[in-house]
């Protein structure tokens, strides 16, 4: 998850392995401490988070597909795109399209700040459990940066909370 955004074309494909081995080892430390809102509230952060991402993928296509009807292009027409006549193409036709976009954003930004509550809520506990402080850093990095998404600056916290999260699963004593 930490390389994902150096990686190039498999961003998407390290990522979710990244996930996974993440949300495995939260799954082993949540039954050897016993304490199941470890992995519980991880794994329930994560299933909004992907619900969020499901609900901004479906407005941006809703959005495209209703563009291309308004402007008379069949979907599976793109040569149709050179005969568009872009002269009447105008406000009123392109304004329900980004009112659409604009509202996937605000639904992806509002799945995000609950996953990260949720993510918070994990990480804090396993703190606790483990005595590593690091992993409630990183469940704070994570609430801020998912807050501060709206201004893009929160991506890169958001990175280094998973670069912390990272140390810190290195920070447990064995």
């Amino acid at each position: 998850m930490v390389i994902g955004p150096l990686s190039g074309a498999y961003t998407g494909v390290l990522g979710l392995v990244g996930l996974i081995l993440v949300l495995i080892a939260l799954k082993r430390l949540s039954d050897y401490y016993n304490a199941k809102g470890i992995f519980n509230n991880a794994l329930y952060g994560t299933i909004i988070a992907i619900i969020g991402v499901v609900v901004f993928v479906a407005g941006i296509v809703v959005a495209a597909v209703g563009l291309l009807s308004d402007l008379g292009i069949a979907w599976g027409d793109w040569a149709g795109l050179q005969e568009v006549d872009w002269q009447p193409v105008t406000w009123d036709i392109i304004e329900p399209h980004i009112a659409v976009i604009i509202g996937s954003l605000v639904a992806l930004f509002v799945f995000v700040v609950v996953s990260a509550i949720f993510l918070r809520k994990s990480l804090t506990t396993l703190s606790t459990k483990t005595g590593v402080n690091m992993f409630g850093t990183a469940g704070l990095l994570m609430l801020i940066g998912a807050v501060l998404t709206i201004i893009l600056i929160g991506l890169i916290l958001i990175w280094v909370a998973l670069i912390l999260l990272t140390v810190a699963f290195f920070s447990i004593k064995t």
